[in-house]
């Protein structure tokens, strides 16, 4: 097949504070990733067992993240993996968490899966290293070649390539991607490995628990070493630094797929071109329609995920059977896309439409089994139950895409959801980059709720000081107080001088009132505090020594004044006066674009302003 014509596509938008990766399939969004910060998964760390629980099997064990990571006992005794198989040494089935650890015992573990909600990271002692072609197993001595390379002589040959240079006491893995390559390749990877588990183990000896020994690599390497394979027609990237550091690493990987790598340089941001966007927008909703007129309604829970599948508008042509046959067909397609795209996980309730036929429940099933054919992720799947049910499970390491990118509406508690202010912010970050490619307007006005403001201006203003460089545009933040609401703010444009006018900055040195933030979204940065200047129509301060004084107004002297953020220090034992926030802007205002300053409820349809 010519390169060229191959459906699947990967496309890569890498931002200042985020990178997005968009899996497409005959131009369908199949897969979203999404980083803000570095993940934990994969990562090694010394740990230290803080607390054994024998009621539970398991341990708890300070790894230096934020909360402390959870340790089962079956994640420290040797079991068979399910692509070949774990040597399980002498059996130890017997043995309890107490006989395996103790209080104060140092241990090098590996996340297996991330913190969600309030849960801690899930860690193991058993390493896995995986390459391009291989995954190492240092604590195993097994040999095994992936599932999904199902031709009997292809997987013969691997096994003989990688028992030629394999070393006792390692386990390997040979992955899919190995199908079909040679053994300078193999070795190769398998080199590089070992390499690395040697690097960590010097570390590990030499550095006192908790502490990063390894950490895994950014999101664009891993879908380079797991994704990026023979089948993928192009790979297109909007970062001229980024885009050079993935043709190194698949010089290094495959040299063959090097051509396959595009820049993408074009006016529109590049979600957008690939009318992207409007995917992740649809993703976040609870109801997925069908193309029949059906549709699907997703729920997650703490315990499960249901999907329930609904006939809706369709009626079809020769009977009732026949509706409810296509209706449950349709939506296998659709469920196995969903599972992928959204990235959930753990155990999974579909609720397909009631068939009568025997054989249309095996038709179903069956549909269901191919849809899941291109899951990267492991699945089990049971039979279709009297009542319609089917039962499955599908791992998953990390957060789901809906909880990376919302959070829990302190509106209504949880009745529904929300984008997060992290959320909004990134999206004002693209509305100012539409805005500056299609105007020349000079200045920025932003105005937002202050805890999008917040994190658009970043701390002492690094971040919107990035974005005025990166868009050669002046940028000024205000915060609104009295928006309730984080989905809502308002993007103004226009002349650098028709902006200056349109409000009065403080001067510096000058002593003001100051309203300090009872929450630093910056994190525990004391004795840092965020603060607002109510007279200003709310402008940002970072003060300096402004942490024991959270929810006061305090007297403020300030040394540094910029665009969207001052910089202060409290005058000890000089409290401030309450002042009214929220002062009424200017009657002249602005061009304002025609996208920004719509008031959104939880249930608008967002549009990207």
């Amino acid at each position: 097949m010519n390169q060229l014509n191959m459906s699947k596509e990967i496309i890569v938008n890498v931002g200042l504070r985020e990178t997005r990766i968009a899996v497409l399939d005959d131009k369908q969004l199949v897969e979203l990733h999404v980083e803000r910060e570095q993940r934990v998964v994969g990562n090694l760390y010394n740990a230290k067992v803080e607390n054994v629980l024998p009621g539970m099997d398991a341990a708890f064990v300070e790894i230096g993240l934020e909360r402390n990571a959870f340790l089962y006992v079956a994640d420290i005794l040797p079991e068979e993996d399910e692509e070949g198989g774990r040597n399980r040494g002498r059996d130890r089935r017997d043995l309890r968490i107490k006989d395996l650890v103790s209080r104060g015992d140092q241990l090098l573990v590996q996340v297996v899966k991330g913190p969600r909600g309030t849960k801690g990271s899930r860690v193991s002692t058993r390493v896995s290293l995986p390459g391009r072609f291989l995954v190492l197993m240092p604590d195993a001595n097994n040999l095994g070649v992936s599932r999904k390379i199902d031709e009997g002589k292809e997987r013969d040959r691997l096994k003989k390539i990688v028992q030629s240079f394999r070393e006792p006491g390692f386990g390997v893995i040979v992955r899919t991607e190995a199908e079909g390559r040679g053994a300078a390749e193999l070795r190769q990877d398998y080199m590089i490995l070992t390499e690395t588990w040697r690097e960590i183990q010097t570390k590990a000896k030499s550095t006192p628990a908790p502490a990063l020994i390894h950490q895994d690599m950014g999101l664009v390497y891993k879908i380079l070493r797991d994704a990026f394979g023979s089948d993928i027609g192009r790979l297109i990237i909007d970062s001229p630094t980024d885009y050079a550091k993935a043709h190194e690493i698949i010089a290094r990987l495959s040299p063959d797929l090097q051509d396959r790598i595009e820049l993408y340089d074009g006016a529109k941001g590049i979600f957008e071109h690939f009318k992207i966007e409007e995917d992740i927008d649809r993703l976040l909703r609870r109801k997925v329609p069908l193309k029949s007129g059906g549709s699907l309604i997703i729920d997650q829970t703490e315990a499960l995920v249901s999907i329930d599948v609904n006939s809706g508008k369709f009626t079809g042509s020769t009977g009732l059977a026949d509706t409810i046959l296509k209706t449950n067909l349709e939506a296998t397609e659709e469920i196995a896309r969903q599972l992928r795209l959204r990235d959930l996980g753990g155990m999974i309730i579909l609720d397909f439409i009631d068939m009568e036929n025997s054989r249309d429940k095996k038709a179903v099933t069956d549909a269901f089994v191919k849809a899941l054919k291109d899951d990267r992720s492991r699945t089990k799947i049971s039979s279709i139950t009297p009542l319609g049910l089917i039962e499955m499970t599908r791992k998953r390491t990390g957060e789901t895409v809906d909880t990376a990118m919302t959070e829990i509406c302190p509106h209504c508690q949880g009745l529904g959801r929300i984008p997060s202010p992290e959320t909004v912010s990134l999206e004002i970050e693209r509305e100012l980059s539409r805005l500056a490619g299609n105007n020349n307007s000079e200045a920025f006005l932003v105005s937002a709720h202050p805890e999008v403001a917040a994190r658009l201006i970043g701390a002492q203003g690094e971040d919107i000081e990035a974005l005025e460089r990166q868009l050669r545009r002046s940028i000024f933040v205000r915060s609104v107080p009295s928006w309730h609401h984080v989905q809502k703010y308002d993007v103004e444009h226009g002349t650098l001088q028709k902006i200056e006018q349109h409000f009065t900055l403080p001067k510096r040195g000058q002593i003001v009132d100051c309203v300090v933030s009872r929450d630093d979204p910056y994190g525990d940065r004391a004795p840092w505090a965020l603060g607002y200047l109510p007279g200003f129509r709310s402008f940002q301060v970072d003060l300096m020594n402004g942490s024991k004084f959270a929810g006061q107004t305090v007297r403020v002297r300030l040394t540094d004044i910029r665009r969207s953020v001052a910089i202060g220090e409290v005058l000890i034992g000089a409290a401030g006066k309450n002042a009214a926030q929220g002062d009424q802007p200017n009657q002249e205002r602005p061009e304002r674009s025609e996208r920004s300053g719509r008031d959104r409820t939880p249930g608008q349809q967002r549009t990207g302003a």
